[in-house]
């Protein structure tokens, strides 16, 4: 492959208030030859003046900023082309559930590994999305307890059988290859059944499709994942 015909970089924008940690953040991601820094901001307002000045692929949006918080910035882009990672030092409830309403993509705490980040990054620019692992226990404890929401339950039936059943290996934290494998299916069936159920449903992606799982009562919090 000659260097016209590599893909182009993933393009990022950092949104942060402290200059030391959007300095470090840079210095992760550009060491990566598949990721460029294209902007940053110190403030929910700069974010989504950045966002679309510089068009990013993917904003790592810190939650607490001057002016405008990155909760608000996050839910203000949710129509332009652009996924949004929120990244916090704190793992509270009340944010995450925040986060995944306003349409964001992923949530990552601000002390996991440079290694996390990085995947973070190209999870989400390849349209997928994520929450650590953590988060989402806590979080998916939190959003339902136990019941199921009668009108969310109702909507699984316009799923086909097979569909019901990808959206149930989504809420156990598969990847579409290892959807694939367990119920022997290529990749890009998997794919194809994953957005017919994002559609159906009216969801933005795989985060709320995993949220959407649980509310609906398919997915049950402290099950064992699927085998």
């Amino acid at each position: 492959m000659t260097a016209a015909d590599a893909p182009a970089p993933i393009r990022v924008g950092i949104a942060d208030d402290q200059e030391l940690v959007r300095a470090g953040f840079r210095l992760i991601l550009e060491a990566e030859p598949d990721i460029e820094v294209v902007g940053e901001a110190g403030d929910g307002r700069e974010a989504l003046t950045m966002a679309v000045r510089d068009r990013p692929d993917v904003v790592l949006m810190d939650i607490q900023m001057p002016i405008l918080d990155g909760i608000e910035a996050t839910r203000r882009l949710a129509d332009h082309p652009v996924r949004t990672v929120i990244l916090t030092t704190f793992e509270r409830d009340d944010y995450i559930r925040a986060a995944v309403a306003a349409g964001a993509s992923g949530f990552l705490l601000k002390n996991a590994p440079p290694e996390d980040l990085v995947a973070a990054v190209r999870v989400v620019a390849g349209g997928d999305a994520l929450l650590s692992p953590s988060v989402t226990r806590r979080v998916l404890a939190q959003l339902t307890d136990g019941s199921p929401d009668p009108a969310a339950t109702e909507r699984l039936g316009a799923l086909t059988e097979r569909e019901v059943e990808v959206l149930r290996l989504v809420a156990g934290g598969m990847s579409n290859a290892e959807i694939a494998r367990a119920l022997v299916l290529g990749e890009a069936t998997v794919k194809t059944h994953v957005s017919r159920v994002l559609t159906k449903l009216g969801l933005r992606d795989r985060v709320q499709a995993v949220v959407f799982a649980y509310e609906s009562g398919l997915a049950k919090p402290g099950a064992a994942p699927p085998s």
